[in-house]
């Protein structure tokens, strides 16, 4: 794959990496947001980011075909499976999701532009404006492209010089994105680095903390505390750690009519990424007393599973992972052999989908890759009881119930603790002014300043 030496990223990977390097990288990209990124209106942002996506949702874009040809190789995705994903991302970046984002977030789209007032800063003769870090840097995680991607699109918002840290061999899509930016505009996209290294080397860590006003991260919670430590006091830090989320599914939508659409959508969570981010679902609780029961449920999703894998096949595994799964399938095996509670599902010949229904209401961590629980309840109240040792680290609960009880079970998940809410099937494709965590994306990377005339 050839593309321009741009960024640090494009260097041949037998090039040498020295704090020094890093440091003239972060000030010439604090040069650089100076001269063509500070001026800018926040509708010429929206613009661009918008352009971007567009061109990405185009079949015959250089920037896609790059991504779909070497991504299952560099990634371990299917392109069927990233090329879902990608797609869904980049229809959220459009002008009128922007607005979106900056008027639930800011109050008022002008608000990075210029001094604002509501009408109750009216009121008290007051107006502010928000600004944001100098230079933004994103540790990312790896395992799926998104919130990477996500994270530089508010950072453009923000005016924010990046720098984007990868691990090792995962910059296929950041790369491929900070290209499709500058090709866009040319100056927008020098205000942005991409660069990998190894987790661990504090001496680069080092040098590029040094010179950041704000620090982003996704990772395991002892990344994240490594990487505090690591900051100078002054920095601030926004990390995203160790989340898991799951299904619930009402009794009063498991009708013949209504099944088979609730089910496929559940798959559709199950599929999305294999499985891997903090969006994808564990476990799926269901509801007894519908037409359907909670094992015939089971049973349908293992036969969806099976037809994904003809038409979006989960990608290759790692001998070490494979064996992980067929450990985990022999302990389901045995129980299932014994216990007239258990029963399993798994694709034959392969590690592809796995499938395990037992009574049990304990919510249970999944090796994930598309092995998934589906859990037997009375209701709700057993739910929560059930996870209750995920408590608090809990991202997303994808809901398939009655219209009418709907607020009902979002306010009850929500004083129990979960952050965001979405029918099943999306739960891997969060709007863009979601919230992430229950935090303000944008938010949280800003400094506002009060003007009182």
């Amino acid at each position: 794959m050839k593309l321009p030496n741009y960024f640090l990223a494009d260097l041949p990977p037998e090039a040498a990496l020295s704090p020094t390097l890093i440091g003239e990288a972060c000030l010439t990209l604090k040069r650089n947001r100076e001269t063509y990124l500070g001026h800018r209106t926040t509708e010429q942002i929206i613009q661009v980011l918008a352009g971007v996506a567009a061109g990405w949702l185009e079949p015959k874009n250089a920037f896609r075909q790059l991504a779909l040809e070497h991504g299952p190789a560099e990634l371990g995705f299917s392109r069927a499976t990233l090329e879902r994903g990608l797609d869904g991302f980049f229809r959220q970046l459009t002008v009128k999701n922007f607005h979106a984002l900056l008027e639930q977030e800011l109050g008022d789209i002008r608000r990075l532009d210029d001094l604002v007032a509501s009408q109750a800063e009216r009121a008290g003769a007051r107006a502010a404006i928000v600004t944001g870090p100098e230079l933004l840097v994103h540790i990312a995680a790896g395992n799926i492209p998104n919130p990477t991607l996500m994270s530089v699109a508010l950072g453009l918002l923000t005016r924010s010089a990046q720098f984007v840290k990868c691990a090792r061999g995962t910059t296929l899509l950041p790369r491929l994105f900070a290209h499709s930016i500058y090709e866009f505009d040319a100056k927008l996209a020098t205000c942005l680095e991409v660069a990998e290294w190894r987790g661990g080397d504090t001496t680069l860590a080092q040098a590029l903390f040094a010179e950041a006003d704000c620090v982003t991260a996704t990772g395991s919670d002892e990344t994240l505390a490594a990487i505090r430590q690591q900051l100078p006091a002054r920095v601030r830090f926004l990390g995203y750690g160790h989340r898991v989320s799951f299904g619930y599914v009402a009794s009063e939508v498991l009708t013949p009519l209504y099944a088979k659409q609730i089910i496929a959508r559940a798959a559709t969570d199950v599929v999305a990424w294999d499985q891997l981010g903090c969006l994808s679902p564990h476990v799926f609780y269901v509801q007894t007393g519908g037409a359907v029961s909670p094992i015939q449920f089971a049973e349908q999703l293992a036969a969806e599973l099976s037809c994904r894998e003809e038409t979006e096949p989960r990608g290759k595994l790692s001998p070490e992972l494979a064996a992980n799964i067929a450990s985990r399938r022999a302990i389901y095996e045995v129980r299932a052999a014994h216990a007239l509670e258990t029963y399993l599902w798994q694709s034959q010949g392969s590690t592809a989908w796995t499938v395990v229904c037992e009574a049990e209401a304990r919510f249970p961590i999944s090796c994930l890759y598309r092995f998934i629980y589906v859990k037997p309840v009375r209701d709700l109240a057993v739910v929560l009881q059930g996870a209750d040792a995920v408590r608090g680290q809990v991202s997303t609960v994808g809901v398939a119930g009655p219209e009418h009880r709907a607020g009902e079970v979002a306010i009850q998940l929500a004083r129990w603790g979960v952050p965001r809410v979405c029918p099943l099937g999306q739960m891997q494709n969060p709007p863009l002014p979601w919230r992430h965590d229950g935090r303000p994306a944008l938010g949280d990377l800003v400094t506002w300043t009060d003007y009182e005339s």
